[in-house]
C-alpha cells in the first residue's frame, strides 16, 4: 500500500459545503466498485470497531442503498442513501440520511447532498467528495458527531480492501 497519497479534507463554513479528496492505488474501474457494490461497501464504509451492513441495495437512478452502521455491542445506525445521478466510473450523486431499518428518514438529524467524482490517473485514482448541507447547523451536527475521524478510518478501510 502507498502510503503518499493524497488525503484532503476540508470545511467550507460559508458555503455549508464539506469536500473530501482522496487517493488511492487502484485503477477507477475497482475504487468504483468498492463505491457501488454493497458487498465491498460492507467490508470498508464503517470506522472500526464499527461495521456496515446492507439491507438493500440498488445502484440506479432513483434506487437506494439502506445499510446499517453496526457496533460493537451490536447497536445499529441506520441510514439511508439515494442515487439521484449516476455517470459510470466519473461521478455519482446521492441524497444521504438518517433513518430506521425501514428506510424512513429521521428529520431530527442533517442530511446530506453528495457528490462524488471519480478521476484516474498514472494508476492511481482520486475521488473527490462534496457533501451539501442545507444549513450550517447541519454541518455541525455531522463534525460534532465525529464525521472527519469516522471517515478517514473508513478510507483507509477502503485502501486495504483495495491493497487485497
Amino acid at each position: 500500500m502507498k502510503s503518499n497519497l493524497l488525503m484532503n479534507f476540508s470545511v467550507d463554513k460559508e458555503n455549508n459545503r464539506v469536500k473530501v479528496e482522496r487517493e488511492f492505488a487502484a485503477p477507477v474501474g475497482k475504487v468504483w466498485a468498492a463505491w457501488t457494490q454493497s458487498e465491498l461497501l460492507d467490508q470498508w464504509w464503517a470506522p472500526r470497531p464499527w461495521k456496515a451492513r446492507t439491507k438493500s441495495m440498488d445502484f440506479r437512478v432513483g434506487g437506494s442503498w439502506l445499510y446499517a452502521m453496526v457496533g460493537p455491542e451490536g447497536e445499529e445506525h441506520w441510514a439511508k442513501v439515494e442515487y439521484k445521478t449516476i455517470d459510470p466510473q466519473q461521478k455519482f450523486t446521492a441524497n444521504d440520511a438518517f433513518c430506521d431499518e425501514n428506510g424512513t428518514i429521521n428529520n431530527e438529524f442533517a442530511q446530506a447532498l453528495w457528490t462524488n467524482t471519480f478521476t484516474e490517473a498514472n494508476g492511481t485514482t482520486t475521488v473527490s467528495v462534496a457533501i451539501q448541507y442545507d444549513k450550517l447547523e447541519d454541518l455541525e451536527q455531522m463534525i460534532e458527531m465525529g464525521f472527519k475521524e469516522g471517515f478517514t478510518m473508513a478510507l483507509g478501510n477502503l485502501d486495504e480492501l483495495l491493497d487485497k
